[in-house]
């Protein structure tokens, strides 16, 4: 099978990696050089550009930081022209990037126009998980179009869920992030408040792993440095999932609460706070530094 993949970023890059690792024939392209250079270090062809990427592709894969990436990849727009017109009828398009389901749908819709089937499939468990292929993707699209593309998905993630048609992945997904936003706060909240009556932040962290406070973030991502080897806490807040894409990810949280009247008080604070911390300066750093709001002294 034939694939291209664009979006190469710290989960598309290692995602597109097993994909090639698993014996698959794959064409990768990012804006990025040292983006594709990483790659082509690895033994993946690298494109050109977008459109030399996508020649002859039975499937094409997608990665991007917002929704006006993927529709201006795939549609176009005044400054470039969109790859649908490019793709032969039959090709499968797996968007795995996090967006608007209505941008998703938006698109769907044009590609089914050209006789081009689409999913969105966007990801949950980190760079850690697309780097080990054990990410979780949620699906929104036909069912058979997610059989075609389950063979490929299963190269990348462990756990593979159907959501419902087109958007439903996205909306699964930004209901998964939203939760997550407000747990990473209210988990940092409380290492903070530990570590600021002398409790070693280890220690308060493995109480809570084991107590009913017990949450991913505690499992696999402490917010706090030095107690997780691992976590991008103990990196310098350096790779991971940044808090400026937390906070799109709130942001789309939120837009859709307001269309559907949804109450999420939660999620709206959590948006805030990361708002707040991007324009503090720390938009680039890894989301759990979020802890830095509210660490004494």
């Amino acid at each position: 099978m034939k694939i291209a993949f664009i979006g190469l970023g710290n989960m598309g890059g290692p995602m597109a990696l097993n994909l090639h690792k698993a014996g698959q024939d794959v064409g990768a392209f990012d804006l990025s050089k040292p983006a594709c250079d990483k790659l082509a270090a690895d033994g993946v062809r690298i494109a050109t550009d977008a459109g030399n990427c996508v020649v002859g592709a039975e499937v094409v894969i997608s990665m991007l930081p917002a929704s006006q990436h993927v529709e201006a990849l795939y549609l176009g727009n005044d400054k470039q022209p969109g790859l649908l017109p490019q793709l032969a009828a039959g090709t499968l398009i797996i968007d795995c990037s996090t967006i608007a389901a209505a941008t998703s749908r938006k698109v769907a819709e044009a590609a089914k126009a050209k006789g081009v089937a689409f999913i969105d499939a966007p990801v949950s468990g980190g760079t850690g998980g697309a780097i080990a292929g054990t990410l979780t993707f949620m699906v929104g699209g036909d069912a058979a179009d997610l059989e075609r593309a389950r063979p490929v998905l299963e190269k990348m993630g462990a756990n593979i869920f159907h959501a419902g048609s087109v958007g439903a992945g996205q909306t699964a997904k930004i209901c998964n992030n939203m939760l997550l936003g407000i747990l990473m706060a209210g988990t940092s909240e409380a290492i903070a408040l530990g570590v600021a009556n002398g409790l070693d932040p280890k220690v308060l962290s493995e109480i809570m792993r084991r107590s009913s406070g017990g949450n991913w973030a505690l499992e696999k991502y402490n917010p706090f440095p030095g107690v997780m080897e691992t976590a991008p806490a103990s990196k310098g807040y350096a790779g991971g999932f940044g808090t400026d894409l937390m906070l799109k990810d709130l942001g789309l949280a939120q837009e859709n609460a307001m269309a559907v009247k949804a109450a999420t008080p939660l999620g709206g604070m959590a948006r805030n706070l990361y708002a707040a911390h991007s324009l503090a300066g720390n938009g680039g750093l890894d989301f759990s530094s979020i802890i830095k709001m509210v660490q004494k002294g």
